[in-house]
């Protein structure tokens, strides 16, 4: 941001932001087109039995659904040996934590899942205060069939990560998919999104896009949200 930024009369300012109106008009318009292309997009059938353990014990991915015909799964960055789990995926399950309850009026079930063991899930969720149901997918094929974990030896090479191929140093990194169920109970994988493609649902970047300064992060390092912390530590 300009130390010094342009300042007009009450009718330029208008005049301006009723411009800059239509240029957002065009863009939301965009983005519902956007939208519908996406829905658009072909499914692949889910054809793998996938167990997690969740606080009713072991559970399907098709017991995840919860009775209702979608499912929201969002991959938490949290391996099976950290202490907690990652503060950039804690920050988004700030946003969608209230948001649950709402989706699921539209057929929606929305859960996380991490590798790390069940305990170790319901102890971090009771210290951030969140209700939203957390499974362990553990060490079985979920996290690696979705392309948000990778084995030592995947690591050594390329690893396969939004779409493209590169060396990634992380053995988890964050995503979210979604599945739809039909009467049969056939399970499809509709849609995952990764990196940028989870800017959406932080609705706090939404906020911050609306302040003066913006998201202000271009010179942060090592990396521009190495400011996020758990929303417990802020100030510590």
């Amino acid at each position: 941001m300009k130390a010094k930024h342009k300042v007009v009369s009450h009718d330029k300012w208008l005049k301006q932001r009723e411009t800059f109106l239509k240029k957002e008009k065009k863009f939301t318009h965009m983005r519902d087109e956007l939208s519908k292309q996406r829905r658009n997009l072909p499914w692949e059938k889910v054809e793998k039995e996938y167990v997690f353990e969740g606080p009713n014990g072991q559970e399907t991915l098709a017991e995840l659904f919860d009775g209702r015909g979608q499912l929201l799964v969002y991959h938490f960055m949290f391996a099976p040996d950290w202490e907690a789990g990652c503060k950039g995926c804690s920050l988004l399950a700030d946003a969608f934590e209230r948001d649950i309850v709402h989706l699921n009026q539209r057929d929606v079930t929305m859960v996380a899942a991490s590798r790390a063991p069940l305990e170790k899930l319901e102890a971090f969720k009771r210290r951030m205060g969140w209700t939203f149901k957390w499974v362990s997918s553990g060490e079985g094929d979920f996290n690696y069939d979705y392309f948000v974990s990778f084995r030592t030896e995947q690591k050594k090479k390329k690893v396969f990560y939004n779409y493209k191929w590169g060396k990634r140093e992380a053995e988890d990194l964050p995503g979210l998919s979604a599945f739809y169920m039909n009467e049969k109970g056939e399970i499809f994988h509709t849609y995952s999104a990764y990196e940028r493609g989870l800017d959406a649902p932080i609705s706090m970047y939404q906020f911050l896009d609306l302040a003066p300064k913006g998201r202000d992060e271009a010179k942060i390092k090592p990396h521009p949200m190495a400011w996020v912390k758990h929303r417990d530590r802020y100030g510590t």
